[in-house]
């Protein structure tokens, strides 16, 4: 039973995922009755918290979406606690970075109630909405949740502090230090430990004292925290001083969850150069200890996320095979975010992972860990309806904090599966848009220079029949061998009988079949020669080859991998601005502007 619930919330928050920022929430809505309300306590607000990350981005309807689930006029509603406070964090998943909105309507819904899991999907809420924005009145409503001293709502009070200060290496991380000292909850010190890692994102140097003090004491969550401090400070820098200190504890320290996190660190630490992180946890990913081989996976997942890289897919391989059930899962999620955008044609491999998904998720005799992973990483292979991939830095190279923070927290799931749903953060859309003077969307077309098959949405899953693999063999009773002997020397007496008969019959046929081999000789010949054109047609047609072009129209799909075979047709009406176009948003030159425009049909979701 434990079994299913687990896989059971672990598809809910796949299908999320899959349709994350599409609004297309139909599977839910066609399974609300028989199968989602399964879904009970924790889950049930998981299953409502992934409303919001179907709806991601939706600010203008956001709250109307949600408003079933959310506590009424800012109190607690007569609705279940679960859902109430799973849609508190919805609304902070839709408006996360854009929440001046919203950001009063949670603040109520924080203060006027005590019940501990509504304030846990609060605190989460607020800190998504206000990344970033160090507000001292919101500081202080978190803080006040946290010192209730509640385990469950100061976990999130904790993480939501870390959000809403991240990067401003604040005083306010020594008081959180502070009150992680004094607690005797673990799920507050670990909340504590991760806000206070972001709080330090990208300040590198100025980050080292808090660093060494987290990393010398003597709390294992807090030197864990120590480690994720220690990589979101050094993000995206290879720097050589934070690889050296995180592979140290990553063999020296005496906590798993110590190590595990240093080689994770390490992924966040070299996204800058993706090429790097394999050759350099190489040997991890070999460890005799388990949380090392699963840090080193994750760790070339975050570091190599969408790149497809040939390198990170062949040290990944022999983990998802793993003795180790975490070991697994946690290589069956890092090969989906390195394959993410990536076909059967452009690596074959990525079929052969697909299959063992598959195959992973539909064994009866699979252990739940692995199963989970594998669902999971099924949502991930198809985020965001296939149309976004994982990027931690822009195409100018710069660092985007939603995306690394996001994928930071995702990794907490280790410990809470409900932090699942930051890997939403990190999602970037692949596509080109191009925009006229009015930013308006105008129908041209322009070409890739590759085969259409490279770059193409992955065929459709199709439902295989399920057989029995192994066939038992059959009871044979001692009558049945009795008849069948008796049987088999009736037939050898007939046989025999027949025999001369038989021989007679068969002179005769011979003979007349010599003459009517003759006569039809020359009619066959005749018909072998058409059914040898219809075969030759056939093959030619099967062997036609593929364009190696294809016309795109605006917008347009395009992968990043595709991106460098993009040109603009010759002659064409627009014309970029800018001479290198890469994707996203490009504006146009009209080379025409005295004729009328024809201009693509927006639609709200």
């Amino acid at each position: 039973e434990t079994s299913g619930n687990v896989c059971h919330s672990a598809t809910i928050c796949s299908n999320a995922i899959m349709h994350a920022g599409t609004t297309v929430d139909t599977f839910l809505r066609e399974n609300l009755v028989e199968w989602l309300s399964k879904a009970t306590n924790w889950a049930k607000f998981s299953a409502t918290a992934g409303l919001g990350v179907i709806h991601r981005g939706h600010l203008q309807q956001g709250r109307a979406l949600m408003a079933p689930y959310l506590p009424q006029n800012g109190a607690v509603g007569g609705g279940s606690p679960y859902s109430e406070g799973g849609a508190l964090y919805a609304l902070g998943l839709i408006h996360a970075n854009h929440g001046e909105g919203i950001k009063q309507f949670l603040r109520e819904s924080l203060r006027n109630t005590s019940a501990e899991v509504i304030q846990h999907g609060a605190c989460l809420g607020l800190g998504l909405a206000s990344l970033g924005t160090a507000d001292e009145e919101v500081f202080e409503d978190i803080k006040n949740v946290l010192y209730t001293d509640s385990a469950v709502a100061g976990e999130a009070a904790g993480i939501g502090m870390g959000l809403l200060m991240v990067g401003t290496a604040s005083e306010k991380a020594g008081e959180m230090l502070a009150y992680a000292h004094d607690t005797q909850h673990e799920k507050i010190i670990r909340g504590l430990a991760l806000g206070i890692a972001l709080t330090m994102y990208g300040r590198e140097e100025e980050a080292d004292t808090l660093i060494e003090q987290m990393t010398r004491d003597q709390d294992p969550i807090l030197r864990y925290g120590g480690m994720y401090a220690l990589a979101l400070a050094y993000r995206g820098t290879a720097n050589n001083k934070a690889i050296h200190q995180l592979l140290h504890f990553a063999v020296s320290d005496v906590s798993d969850d110590v190590r595990r996190t240093a080689v994770m660190g390490l992924g966040f630490v070299l996204y800058n150069e993706p090429e790097q992180t394999p050759r350099i946890v190489s040997l991890l990913s070999e460890s005799y200890n388990p949380h090392v081989r699963y840090g080193a996976a994750l760790a070339v997942g975050i570091s190599c996320a969408g790149t497809g890289l040939s390198d990170a897919i062949s040290l990944l391989e022999p983990l998802t095979s793993d003795v180790v059930d975490f070991v697994r899962q946690g290589a069956l999620i890092a090969m989906a975010i390195v394959m993410i955008q990536t076909n059967e044609s452009f690596d074959s491999r990525v079929g052969t992972f697909r299959r063992q998904l598959q195959k992973i998720i539909l064994d009866k005799h699979e252990d739940t860990m692995s199963k989970m992973g594998a669902i999971l990483a099924s949502g991930i292979l198809d985020a965001g309806g296939r149309n976004v991939t994982i990027k931690l830095r822009s195409r100018n190279k710069h660092d985007k904090l939603t995306a690394v923070i996001g994928l930071a927290v995702f990794t907490q799931f280790w410990h809470w599966y409900p932090l699942l749903y930051f890997i939403s953060l990190a999602f970037s859309p692949t596509a080109i848009i191009g925009l006229n003077s009015n930013l308006e969307v105008p129908k041209f077309e322009f070409m890739s220079h590759a085969k259409p098959s490279l770059f193409e949405y992955p065929k459709p899953t199709t439902q295989q029949a399920t057989t029995s693999a192994v066939e038992l063999p059959t009871a044979i009773l001692s009558t049945y061998a009795k008849a069948k002997s008796r049987a088999k020397k009736d037939a050898e007496s007939k046989a025999a009988a027949n025999q001369e008969k038989t021989a007679a019959e068969a002179e005769s046929k011979a003979a007349n079949q010599e003459k009517s081999t003759e006569d039809a000789s020359g009619s066959t010949s005749g018909k072998a020669a058409d059914a040898m054109q219809v075969d030759s047609s056939a093959e030619k047609k099967a062997a036609e080859p593929e364009p190696a072009f294809q016309i795109l129209t605006n917008p347009a799909r395009v992968v990043p991998l595709q991106e460098k075979f993009i040109k603009f047709i010759e002659g064409s009406r627009y014309v970029p601005v800018r001479p290198a176009p890469c994707g996203g948003f490009i504006l146009l030159r009209d080379t025409q502007p005295s004729e009328a425009e024809e201009l693509v049909v927006l639609t709200d979701a």
